[in-house]
């Protein structure tokens, strides 16, 4: 394959990436006002809730058994090293750049987290349909590479709900989850107190606490018997662990943890592992196969749509300018030409290790898991907080419109690579 047809083939993607966006963004503009804010809302809610986890599910369940699980092990470990390479250079470029303290773990977040979700579900099946791809058969390349992307994509969403969401959140001047403690608490104190109020009973204490202050040999004699050898250690440290995982569930936030893009890959393995289950469903002999059927038609809709979405969003920055040209041009440099070049050493590293099998498209993956441009979901991540909104809405947009060469350039030297 020469260069000229792998600059091509690596073009078409990005072209249609280039064009879907454009419309997004002509949709959201005043002057048709389809695609404004609310109806932004409206439609991301439909891709995250259905169309996502329909597509990772009914991908993942095609491709993943037990054969592939040993082959593909390496993929949540790649995605791992990028986020941990990420955040190395991000760190670098914070010292440099110094921004303020809002925006350092904004950088962060847009240095380690890539968009693995609807650029790889566009950039590998149209790679797949080019004349002389080197990754074989336009229908088997398009089957697997859409499980390497639904994998890529399930496991990325991991990451950046785990990792990217707590540290915007620890940079943040102010957490809105903080504050939604502190109103539930007080409001279910008010609620209480209230309550009692209303059945009549006094909330003062009968007695003063001085006259039945009791010294430590009074209090265990009129302890009951039922828990006067009870062993306070283990009480005391089993007291302890649980409001220990009670605080680190809410720091975490399992909710998002558990997105429904997680809950899809979870549904896409338990149908791919479990020879039963996967008879039923997966086939066109199978007699559960309408359902596999639903998912893939609602999970078609994905791509188009969260492309739209990302144009849209790209609208707000156009308008503002906030963020130095030094903090643009570090993650500029991180995401489009040290990661890829570190990438490189990494997949090669890992191929000469024998950690990778010997599968182009395969490599081609995971070398793209280093070349993509911000995660969209950090700017949902920032409007949680209310912070950064502005600053994040420019770098999206510069680099996305710098993403159209580097993401060409990067994706034609990776498949000259892998072929």
């Amino acid at each position: 394959m020469g260069l000229l047809d792998l600059l091509v083939a690596a073009s078409m993607p990005v072209i249609q990436i280039l064009l879907i966006t454009a419309l997004g963004l002509a949709l959201a503009l005043d002057r048709f006002a389809i695609l404004g804010e609310d109806a932004r809302k409206h439609l991301n809610n439909i891709v995250f809730y259905i169309c996502n986890p329909s597509l990772i599910s009914s991908n993942l369940s095609k491709t993943i058994t037990y054969e592939s699980m040993k082959r593909l092990w390496f993929m949540p470990l790649n995605i791992f090293i990028t986020f941990i390479v990420g955040s190395i250079l991000a760190w670098i470029v914070n010292q440099i750049t110094k921004p303020p303290k809002h925006l350092r773990g904004l950088v962060i977040g847009c240095c380690a987290a890539g968009n693995m979700g609807n650029m790889l579900l566009i950039i590998i099946p149209a790679v797949c349909k080019e004349k002389g791809s080197p990754f074989g058969e336009p229908d088997i390349c398009h089957t697997y590479g859409m499980g390497y992307a639904s994998l890529s994509m399930a496991v990325c969403a991991v990451f950046l709900w785990s990792y990217v969401y707590n540290i915007v959140r620890i940079s943040s001047s102010k957490s809105p989850e903080e504050v939604e403690e502190v109103n539930d608490s007080s409001i279910s104190k008010s609620a209480r107190e209230s309550s009692i109020a209303e059945l009549g009973v006094s909330t003062e204490p009968l007695l003063q606490t001085n006259d039945l202050s009791l010294s430590e040999h009074q209090s265990e004699q009129l302890a009951l018997p039922s828990t006067r050898f009870d062993d306070k250690s283990q009480v005391s440290v089993w007291t302890r662990s649980r409001q220990y995982m009670g605080v680190l569930s809410k720091k975490m936030n399992l909710k998002k943890l558990l997105a429904p893009s997680t809950c899809g890959a979870i549904a896409g393995f338990v149908v791919g592992l479990i020879p039963q289950i996967r008879n039923a469903v997966i086939g066109d002999a199978a007699p559960l196969h309408v359902i596999q059927d639903t998912a893939l038609i609602l999970g078609d809709g994905a791509v188009p749509l969260l492309t739209l979405i990302m144009g849209g969003n790209l609208l707000k920055g156009l308008r503002v300018s906030v963020v130095p040209k030094s903090i643009l041009a570090g993650i500029i440099v991180v995401k489009y030409i040290a990661m890829p070049v570190i990438g490189i050493g990494v997949v090669k590293g890992a191929s000469w290790l024998g950690l990778v099998h010997d599968d182009p498209l395969y490599k081609f993956v995971l070398l793209l898991h280093f070349a993509l441009p911000p995660a969209m979901n950090i700017a949902t991540i920032t409007q949680l907080f209310g912070a950064g909104e502005s600053e994040c809405s420019v770098i999206m947009l510069w680099t996305y419109a710098l993403a159209s060469a580097a993401l060409t350039l990067w994706t034609a030297f990776f498949m000259w690579l892998v072929s």
